[in-house]
């Protein structure tokens, strides 16, 4: 299937905001390119010594100094940061098994890119439902992991994602979470956004517009109940939906459905698109999974997926930050 590009109609910014993007795109080039050159110290050098820990003092020093001097003041601010984040992550990479430290992502937009669905993806009266895509519309090289329902619960999967940094979504659903609702409290605990994958996991287009509703808004209750959120995104079951999903999920409170343009196993990646490949802003989809229904684990899908995102030069963002 021949890739359809989403329209960005949200305008540029102006001014010195627009010469401070230009700057943070120039700086972000330079340390997309070095990144992957950072060195691990030895295994010993884990923990910091006196000496390194007066530099990250001196670092979170000129953080604050930097963020009080203005627009490019925050800017510098970005960069030290993502240096100190990417001498970490060298060491994380080295740890879990990563042939190349994963790429900082770019600051996120000031204004999120405007969203429309997918051409061949439309429904009767979707103009006023919420959009239906594949890829965010952006023009850096970044793409976006997302994870669905919630089978397998690997500890060192946490831990991996945690040290690594790497942002992702996870679309639950509750009737595979149920039996350890903790372990996705300590995802969100570390910076994931848990999202609505309906309570049941059922062929939505098959269902009444109110059974629709009931396996949405029902998960909608039961997410925010747990982790103090109503999600704004959600994601159908096996990528099926009609008209009546749409207007359910609408008036669950849901914003946005991201489908997926790749897919992600511990031994390779399957494509939507006809070239086989990435593009700016697509849409990764993995699931919780281990060796009952893969070869591998899910610490082995991470080094796979983040393997071919780092090999053609992407980083890995956080959705939330662009839908």
């Amino acid at each position: 299937m021949q890739q359809v590009r989403q329209i960005n109609r949200t305008g540029r910014p102006r001014g010195g905001g627009r010469r401070a993007g230009v700057l943070a795109a120039a700086v972000l080039v330079g340390l997309l390119g070095s990144a992957c050159g950072l060195q691990a110290p030895d295994e010993g050098g884990a923990v910091p010594h006196s000496g390194q820990q007066a530099e990250e003092s001196q670092i979170e020093k000129t953080e604050r100094a930097a963020q009080q001097a203005g627009p490019a003041g925050s800017l510098a601010a970005y960069v030290e940061r993502v240096k100190r984040n990417q001498k970490a992550r060298a060491v994380a990479a080295q740890k879990w098994g990563l042939a190349k430290t994963p790429l900082p992502a770019p600051q996120p937009p000031a204004s999120k890119p405007f969203l429309t669905t997918r051409k061949g993806f439309e429904v009767e009266g979707g103009a006023t439902l919420p959009p239906v895509f594949t890829t965010v519309p952006v023009k850096e090289k970044i793409v976006f992991l997302t994870i669905d329902d919630g089978v397998e619960k690997d500890p060192d999967f946490l831990r991996m994602m945690d040290e690594l940094q790497i942002p992702y979504s996870a679309f639950l659903s509750d009737y595979v979470i149920d039996d350890d609702y903790g372990y996705f409290k300590r995802m969100r605990e570390q910076g994931a956004a848990l999202h609505n994958h309906t309570l049941n996991h059922r062929y939505m287009p098959g269902l009444s517009y109110d059974a629709q509703q009931q396996e949405i808004c029902g998960q909608q209750e039961k997410l925010e109940k747990l982790y103090g959120k109503r999600p704004p995104l959600f994601r159908p079951p096996y990528g099926n939906y009609n008209a009546d999903t749409l207007r359910a999920a609408q008036s669950c409170g849901v914003k946005a459905v991201p489908l997926w343009a790749a897919e992600a196993f511990p031994d390779h990646m399957e494509w939507r698109e006809w070239d086989r490949d990435l593009h700016p802003g697509d849409i990764i989809l993995t699931h919780f999974r281990g060796a009952d229904d893969w070869k591998g684990s899910m610490t082995d899908m991470v080094r796979q997926v983040m393997k071919v995102v780092t090999d053609k030069g992407y980083a890995v963002a956080r959705l939330e930050d662009y839908v």
